[in-house]
């Protein structure tokens, strides 16, 4: 198969480096057969079917559902079948040249372009790097670290000093970039300058030079993985294609990372925009994280003429016409992974999905909506001085913390009350106390309930004793007989046991008698009882 591309003209002596950034385009123009296998070519690159499933195969680890048409032994060489054929590599070629990593990928710009990305990197890097160890002795290879940057002219190393074997630091090789437009000289004290930045929020630089046609970085090794890395839920180590052309566990983060990862990112921006400094190379892959704390990576790309991973994005728009625009260009890319999981689709935006915190889209819309792209986007400064209604949703969601605190605090509170309360009732001690105070009250009811018969059942005795007791009649005398003498006196009775009239004396064991009794007590009134007098007899007469 031959491809057509626009390719950058040679200039006289040294080629000028090739922006990797720029996708390539690939058109199928004719075919034809050669030894029964069929083949394109006249002045592009030719690729047999082969080729193409071999290119297939080292982009299966990207995990993606690759639309490479399928292999056929028999009938391979009618001309409909070729020309189907042509149509479903021409769509494959589509699809691996418009994917934004895979487009950018080694292998896809060695198969479409051999001319330009014939060499092998990885063995300019270790000549390079030997080199230099030759001129600094103190520095020694651990290994390779294979795959883990999308820039195909960058190879990193796992190095050590040999006056601290214990602290692993990774060395960072990369070919100078298209962009550079310091010398040579201006560019190796620029590159002096970089161990001495000093930020809470920027990876520091250990060491860093330069050659005629590369630069060489060491810093510091750390095993916790970029921002990306968290975002994927991804091994550092892997290779690039698998870790983020089809993550299987992408999540957002949460709100109190978000809020505390972008201040941290928009400071160091600010601090660089204050020193002067051009940075251009915000995204998730260079936002190394590290407890809790965001450190900024490769920060001396810009110098090196390198592109931004964003430079296809960012030539769209007229207004991102300066590297301080382009850092909150970047950072709204970076916002929207940081709250969706994953970068927009295209840009810009101006329809949202569901988001879990509404206030971040305010932030978002005034970055990466159609409007913004337009007539100008925030800065730095006004996007670290927070949004009035961001501000305000802030303010609700402390006060809504804080009440929901204060609740809970208050239904612990009630709780543990009544579980005191419960277990208190409940002790033994307590049921004896509680036994106790039912028989005194039991007691004193049946006292004052026979106290209360007592007054009544008084009252009722005397008011029978105000009419005289009647005695039984004594026989009648015959006629003629002598009148019998009178009976002798009786001796007066004691005081207090005057005969109890029949009709109030209290039954006897008769349970009609006694509910008799209790009627007549039930019915006395106080009130019908007359005044009775008294009259003393018991003095002399005379």
């Amino acid at each position: 198969m031959a491809f057509m591309e626009q390719q950058p003209q040679p200039l006289s002596g040294r080629k000028p480096p090739l922006d990797d950034t720029v996708p390539l385009i690939a058109v199928i123009e004719a075919s034809q057969s050669l030894q029964s296998h069929t083949v394109n070519g006249t002045t592009g690159v030719i690729r047999r079917y082969s080729d193409f499933d071999m290119l297939n195969n080292s982009l299966l680890i990207s995990g993606l559902n690759l639309p490479l048409p399928p292999k056929k032994l028999l009938g391979n060489m009618d001309r409909e079948f070729i020309a189907e054929r042509q149509k479903g590599l021409q769509a494959y070629l589509n699809y691996i040249t418009r994917h934004h990593i895979l487009s950018s990928c080694e292998l896809v710009k060695k198969f479409l372009d051999t001319n330009n990305y014939s060499v092998t990197y990885t063995e300019i890097a270790l000549q390079q790097v030997s080199m230099f160890f030759r001129s600094d002795p103190k520095w020694e290879v651990i290994e390779p670290l294979k795959d883990i940057g999308w820039r195909l002219r960058k190879r990193y190393f796992l190095v050590k000093d040999k006056d601290q074997p214990k602290d692993k630091q990774v060395l960072s090789w990369v070919d100078l970039g298209p962009d550079k437009f310091l010398s040579d000289k201006d560019l190796q004290s620029a590159m002096k300058l970089l161990p001495t930045l000093s930020h809470s929020n920027i990876s520091p630089v250990s060491f860093a030079t330069t050659s005629e046609s590369s630069a060489l970085v060491i810093r510091v090794f750390s095993e916790k993985g970029t921002l990306r890395d968290h975002i994927c839920k991804v091994k550092p180590k892997e290779p690039f294609l698998k870790k983020y052309c089809n993550p299987k566990k992408i999540q957002g983060l949460e709100q109190q990372q978000i809020r505390t990862y972008g201040r941290q990112i928009l400071e160091a921006l600010k601090f660089l925009h204050d020193k002067g400094f051009p940075y251009g190379h915000l995204h998730a892959s260079n936002v190394l994280i590290e407890e809790n704390t965001c450190k900024l990576l490769d920060i001396e790309n810009s110098l090196l003429g390198l592109p931004s991973y964003y430079r296809p994005y960012v030539t769209q728009f007229r207004k991102i016409n300066t590297t301080e625009s382009i850092d909150v260009y970047s950072f709204g890319h970076l916002l929207y992974e940081m709250t969706y999981g994953r970068p927009p689709d295209a840009v810009p935006v101006d329809q949202y999905p569901p988001a879990p915190f509404s206030s971040i889209v305010s932030v978002l819309q005034s970055i990466l909506s159609t409007e913004a792209c337009k007539t100008g986007m925030p800065t730095v400064s006004q996007l670290l001085q927070t949004p009035s209604k961001l501000k305000e949703a802030l303010k609700s969601s402390k006060e809504c913390l804080e009440k929901c605190l204060v609740e809970e605090q208050r239904t612990i509170h009630q709780h543990k009350r009544l579980t005191r309360a419960q277990s208190h009732h409940g002790s033994e001690e307590e049921k004896r106390k509680r036994k106790i105070l039912a028989r005194k009250k039991s007691r004193q009811s049946t006292y004052e309930n026979e106290e209360d018969l007592s007054v009544k059942y008084n009252n009722n005795s005397g008011s029978g004793a105000s009419s005289p007791p009647t005695c039984p009649s004594s026989p009648t005398p015959l006629p003629g007989s002598a009148p019998p003498l009178p009976p002798p006196a009786a001796p007066p009775p004691p005081p207090g046991n005057e005969p109890v009239p029949s009709s109030l004396s209290p039954p006897g064991g008769n349970g009609a008698g006694r509910s008799a009794l209790l009627s007549s007590i039930q019915s006395f009134n106080k009130v019908k009882l007359k005044k009775s007098e008294t009259v003393d007899c018991s003095g002399p007469r005379l």
